[in-house]
């Protein structure tokens, strides 16, 4: 096979994460999230099963989008209570040799300062193995919270992250030279302040004037995530994301947008496969597809209706108890997540438009992606056709239950997949980059990113602010 399928783990550091209601079947343990136990033990386990990475969701807010109000999202556990993803890290990463973790956090609400600190501290903590998921936001909750009156608009958004981002990439790429620690113990010189820069940003949104507060790391910059399918959101993603998570309800849909992405990364400069895209899905498998089929129903039988609503809501920026459930969603205009919106309003694989009742039956398990049901050797066959077809490079797994969606799918698909010679357990050494590119731990030089390096084209180092000259306290 000349295709390699690959996977990430998708989960977040809360109870129903993609699958409102199943944290009720006896063999879940996501309410086990506030544990440490649960979280090594899940990195173990995918690493044995050679899986790319940790995928951690996160949102700051909750979704009260349905009913104009958060009580049926509290009820049913949709993504509140919801811890911090990043504490999760250091340990798993003590735990496991290879595995990497993409972590969310939003651009709309911290200062991009002490968040490359964060960021670059667990670059060194994992030996180089950590991505940023970059979020700009959508819950109207999470706004208010931080004492707005709402999100802004949808581009507006975005054109606010790319200036967040401009200022990361001057920190980790343009304040410390690489070779700039030196650790002369016989001269008395930790680190060569000559090597050191201001990165003497100001901007539109952020004035950073000085120096990144931590010695380079392994990789330099994260390897970047991004989820945008709007536009705007994809214009975005070409410029800077390495790994990109799209969701899809059907394969031509997602052959649009994979073929919309990869032409987007060659007008951003790059090559088009310079990113790994990856598809929402979830896989219930088991012995025989009889078995998974059985599963698949128990499963079904714990799905939450109402929760389904609540993320749909959210995702959508829609309050769709407004409607009835046999009535076309239509066409909308939505600050929130744009392409939920894009892929409800086009037809299924049968030509029908979707109904809200359809939007809750599909929901109840895996949030927006499709759910792939059979034998490991059905749902490997089932995999090599989506990637033949739609040029996606692997799958971001969500789950019906955890770990156990999890550890089915390492037992049943990895050695289905391994025996069409589609599938490599072993990791090749090195950081996530390399690992996911077999090349260099840091930005490629054509990154937009890596412009910004001491001596790139964007550089805007600013020796004279050097020790503070200049610059008021």
């Amino acid at each position: 096979m000349s295709r390699t399928i690959r996977f990430n783990a998708f989960d977040m550091n809360c109870v129903a994460h993609q699958s409102p209601g199943l944290w009720r079947h006896p063999e879940d343990r996501s309410w086990d999230y506030n544990t440490l136990d649960y979280w090594v033990d899940l990195a173990k386990a995918l690493e044995v099963g050679g899986f790319d990475g940790l995928f951690i969701a996160d949102v700051l807010g909750t979704y009260d989008v349905f009913a104009g109000t958060d009580e049926a999202a509290i009820r049913q556990g949709a993504q509140i209570p919801v811890a911090d993803p990043l504490l999760l890290v250091s340990a798993m990463a003590h735990a496991t040799e290879h595995l990497g973790f993409g972590i969310t956090a939003g651009t709309g609400f911290e200062h991009p300062y002490p968040f490359a600190r964060r960021l670059s501290t667990l670059d060194h903590l994992t030996r180089g193995r950590i991505g940023w998921n970059i979020v700009t936001g959508y819950l109207p909750a999470a706004a208010r919270n931080m004492g707005e009156v709402d999100q802004l608009e949808h581009d507006a958004r975005y054109d606010h992250a790319d200036e967040y981002l401009t200022v990361l990439y001057k920190l980790w790429e343009g304040s410390w030279e690489r070779d700039a620690v030196r650790r002369d113990k016989d001269h008395g010189v930790f680190a060569d302040p000559a090597k050191v820069h201001h990165i003497g940003h100001r901007g539109e949104h952020f004035s950073v004037p000085g120096i990144h507060l931590s010695e380079p790391s392994p990789q330099g910059s994260p390897v970047i995530y991004q989820a945008g399918a709007s536009p705007r959101g994809v214009k975005f993603a070409a410029e800077n994301a390495e790994a990109i998570f799209v969701g899809a309800p059907t394969k031509d849909i997602l052959r649009k947008l994979v073929t919309n992405i990869r032409e987007q990364l060659v007008r951003a400069g790059r090559g088009a496969y310079d990113a790994r895209i990856y598809t929402l899905l979830t896989i219930i498998t088991a012995e025989t597809d009889e078995a998974a089929r059985t599963k698949a129903e128990e499963y079904q039988r714990y799905a939450s209706a109402e929760g389904a609503l609540v993320f749909m809501s959210g995702w959508m920026g829609i309050d769709l108890s407004r409607y009835d459930l046999d009535e076309p969603i239509g066409n909308v205009e939505s600050n929130a997540i744009q392409s939920a919106v894009a892929a409800f309003q086009q037809a299924s694989d049968t030509g029908k438009e979707w109904t809200i009742r359809d939007i809750a039956a599909w929901g109840g398990i895996g949030g927006m992606g499709p759910v792939l049901v059979g034998s490991g050797d059905s749902v490997a066959e089932q995999l090599l056709e989506w990637a033949e077809e739609t040029d996606v490079d692997g799958f971001n797994l969500a789950y019906a239950v955890t770990p156990g969606t999890f550890t089915d799918v390492i037992e049943h698909v990895v050695p289905a997949l391994e025996a069409r010679g589609a599938y490599d357990r072993e990791y090749v050494p090195g950081t996530l980059r390399h690992k996911l590119f077999g090349q260099g731990d840091l930005l490629p030089d054509h990154h937009r990113g890596a412009s910004f390096r001491v001596g790139g084209a964007n550089s805007t180092v600013d020796d004279s602010l050097r020790h503070g000259a200049g610059v008021q306290a």
